[in-house]
């Protein structure tokens, strides 16, 4: 049964007016990707919008669970059918993708597809992305007036991609903005702390003989011109939000960074993350900013096969474990990886950061905080 004119009115004015509600470029996506699998009653929907390297910069799925994602690997690439599309910048709509000769391969994980159909989302003469649709849940396949639909649908897909675009665009020079600010309020709080610092010291320094008393009390001002310079050092710090978590959130900022490093790095590198409640700014650049680290450390140091990275609400606070099957290392060896950094941060949103290692047993980095 073929969707009515309300329901198709429905499912495209849904993924226009989401960004409205001033939704990031990845919600709208998911919405336009929903709408499309509802509206023609597909088992799989996804939609891949493609960047510079070969790779996509976006790409969302519905009827594959986080699990399964996990086990298929890294992002796909513009390649086999995918590929094509974005090359061709035209419809495809087959009864079985496996027998079409633009098609390569799936990873092992990957679902069983079948019956096919895709389109591109164009602007003008700019293939923005492509959305296809897989085994039709009615028995025949898809239909030319199914393709008329969707290429309906990604017309409007279109407009909604542009304007999220443009939304966070804006977003992103007001935060540039913002930014400039804070440091120039750096430079002035600071910069001039640091430079009272330095005259103190050398104050000191010249009495240290002379009048050692006066040097004392000196060297009591050099302490807390320091604490000072670093509390508000620290303060600066937690206003330099990455862009990221604006447009993304902490959970997806950490999962696009550890696909990019799966990517990249020889290890594999693996992400998990259940449902989370709504976190505190400075906390989730503290947690983003440790994990980072932790993962550096890792893939750098330790000559690990597997790196995995944990994020979960649990007995009342967000718990990070990144966790790497590496040589480990004892505490004496600790020096230059940035643990004191780490705890530092950690302790600053009112957290712990604990760490396990030994020699040929891999290393656990553990931080727990209350949101």
């Amino acid at each position: 049964m073929s969707p009515d004119r309300d329901e198709i009115l429905q499912a495209v004015s849904s993924a226009v007016l989401a960004v409205t509600r001033h939704l990031s470029v990845r919600e709208v996506l998911q919405v336009i990707v929903r709408s499309a699998q509802r509206l023609l009653d597909a088992r799989y929907a996804a939609l891949g919008v493609p960047d510079e390297d070969g790779s996509f910069a976006e790409f969302v799925a519905e009827g594959i669970t986080d699990k399964q994602w996990d086990a298929i690997g890294p992002l796909p690439r513009q390649h086999g059918m995918l590929g094509a599309m974005l090359r061709d910048g035209t419809p495809v709509r087959l009864p079985d993708v496996r027998k079409d000769p633009r098609f390569e391969w799936w990873p092992k994980a990957h679902p069983v597809m079948k019956d096919f159909l895709g389109v591109p989302i164009r602007d003008g003469e700019q293939v923005l992305g492509i959305i296809f649709l897989a085994n039709k849940r009615t028995l025949g396949g898809f239909t030319e007036a199914d393709q008329d639909l969707l290429t309906l649908f990604a017309a409007h897909a279109a407009i909604a991609l542009t304007n999220a675009r443009l939304y966070e665009r804006g977003r992103e020079l007001a935060m540039l903005e913002e930014r400039n600010r804070v440091a120039r309020e750096l430079h002035d709080a600071v910069t001039q702390k640091l430079f009272s610092l330095r005259l103190t010291a050398q104050a000191a320094s010249a009495m240290l003989d002379r009048a050692p008393e006066k040097a004392a009390q000196e060297l009591e001002r050099v302490q807390r011109l320091a604490g000072e310079a670093l509390s508000e050092l620290r303060a600066v710090i937690v206003e330099l939000r990455p862009a990221e978590l604006d447009r993304h959130g902490l959970a997806e900022t950490l999962r696009k960074h550890v696909r990019m490093l799966d990517r990249l790095q020889p290890s594999l590198v693996t992400f998990e993350c259940a449902e989370l409640p709504e976190v505190a700014s400075a906390v989730e650049v503290a947690v983003l900013r440790v994990a980072q680290e932790a993962l550096h450390n890792a893939l750098r140091h330790s000559e690990a096969g597997s790196v995995s990275v944990r994020l979960a609400y649990e007995n009342g606070k967000l718990a990070l474990t990144v966790r790497d099957d590496g040589r480990g290392f004892e505490q004496a060896e600790s020096r230059g990886l940035g643990l004191v950094s780490m705890r530092d941060r950690a302790e600053s949103v009112g957290g712990v950061m604990t760490v396990e290692s030994a020699r040929g047993s891999g290393t656990t980095v553990h931080m727990e905080v209350g949101v």
